[in-house]
């Protein structure tokens, strides 16, 4: 398997000393869907806008597919942020045109196949759409293009259990299985069953990295039960 993402003894430390990450050290391969799993506050957005470019680290490297992580990486890094990306203004169909002219690697008919899924139409507003809606938006601009590593920050956050359903059933479909997909939450019962990995971050540090089926073989543990059981010590 090969190394996709790598953070090699990485630290970020805002400013007013507050440490964000801490001696992070991860390798995450190719072909997986990776929970990135932690409370609110523990590192995950941090860890997130690091990857993709947008923040530097303090100290420590990171690497996507053996390239340091800068404005070579972002033609094949795909990130969902936790907030919308599009304007109130736009119709839908402003949005896909927007990411079309913005990214080369834009598939707009994948993007109109899962608009379809979704239920969304192109004529929509987006200041009309509801928030399961508008996550749902997001998701199809993020996975519509052709990246090798896809990163989304809380995609089911404040969305109902049904948009929740619906989201995922999109992520299984659309997901390129050549590719590598990073999820953060902290909603894990409710996402858990499309992951293949998993890594627990608190307080900036990884405390856990395994595969789901060995922590169900080795710990008789769902990865919920599992999450608990770690973020209650």
């Amino acid at each position: 398997m090969d190394q996709l993402l790598q953070f090699d003894h990485v630290s970020k430390v805002y400013m007013r000393g507050r440490t964000a990450l801490n001696n992070v050290s991860l390798n995450i391969g190719s072909g997986k869907i990776i929970g990135l799993l932690g409370t609110n506050g523990s590192g995950k957005s941090t860890f997130m806008k690091i990857a993709a470019g947008l923040l530097q680290p303090s100290s420590g490297h990171v690497t996507i597919s053996g390239t340091p992580v800068g404005l070579d990486t972002k033609s094949i890094v795909s990130f969902m942020p936790d907030r919308p990306l599009t304007e109130a203004w736009m119709k839908v169909s402003d949005a896909v045109a927007f990411f079309q002219d913005f990214y080369q690697d834009f598939d707009v008919q994948k993007a109109h196949n899962m608009l379809e899924f979704m239920n969304i139409q192109l004529n929509d507003r987006i200041s009309a759409l509801s928030k399961g809606m508008n996550e749902r938006l997001q998701l199809t601009l993020a996975l519509s293009r052709n990246a090798r590593l896809y990163m989304l920050d809380e995609p089911i956050g404040g969305v109902d259990p049904v948009a929740r359903g619906k989201i995922l059933d999109a992520i299984v479909e659309f997901y390129n299985e050549d590719s590598s997909l990073i999820i953060s939450t902290h909603l894990v019962r409710d996402i858990e069953r499309i992951f293949d990995e998993v890594v627990f971050i608190r307080n900036g540090e990884i405390v856990l990295h395994d595969e789901v089926e060995n922590i169900r073989m080795k710990h008789g543990k769902s990865v919920d039960e599992m999450f608990k059981g770690v973020f209650a010590e």
